[in-house]
């Protein structure tokens, strides 16, 4: 009986090991109706848009506050395993079509920047005005829904609010839209 208990114990502990960080991971968006979320960044593959394995990520947790032009974000963003002593921004990219990306001199929002530490970890919190959910898209992951992108991009690919640069190999890319409508 000691034996079996002891057999019970250990596949319990060990289930919950491999459990608590898928549960931790949590799912994108708000809570409910609520107007608090969260969102992952990851870096992807710029030729197919996929997950970098083991590649550098962040989550930003948000707030949305106001209503219509006046809706505004703010919250905190922890990006790891970025490049040390590099200037990042987090940005907010209304996809408006057919504009397919802000390198075409479409205006962004800078929420706030940071710099990477030695560890490749950086921390930025920051408060933006970004409006009304504007992505629509007729093709990609999210056909049929409204809302905008959160992106960790290289601070020397913007000048102002207008992206002078394009190197997404670089930066990390929202996992889900927020300001959904």
């Amino acid at each position: 009986m000691k034996k079996f208990l002891m057999i019970v114990v250990v596949v319990a502990m060990l289930t919950a090991l491999i459990a608590a960080p898928v549960m931790a991971a949590g799912k994108n968006g708000p809570s409910g109706k609520s107007n608090v979320g969260h969102v992952y960044l990851y870096e992807k593959n710029p030729t197919d848009w996929t997950i970098v394995e083991d590649g550098a990520w962040g989550k930003y947790n948000y707030k949305l506050s106001g209503e219509g032009e006046l809706t505004e974000v703010s919250g905190v963003f922890n990006g790891h395993g970025l490049d040390a002593d590099v200037d990042y921004s987090l940005i907010y990219y209304p996809e408006i079509a057919p504009n397919p990306w802000p390198a075409e001199g479409l205006p962004i929002t800078v929420i706030g920047n940071g710099i990477a530490n030695e560890e490749g970890d950086v921390h930025i919190t920051g408060t933006a005005v970004i409006g009304v959910a504007d992505t629509q898209p007729e093709t990609g992951d999210y056909i049929g829904l409204t809302g905008d992108k959160i992106w960790l991009v290289l601070s020397s690919d913007l000048t102002g609010s207008v992206m002078t640069g394009w190197t997404p190999g670089e930066y990390l890319f929202e996992s889900a839209l927020i300001n959904a409508g």
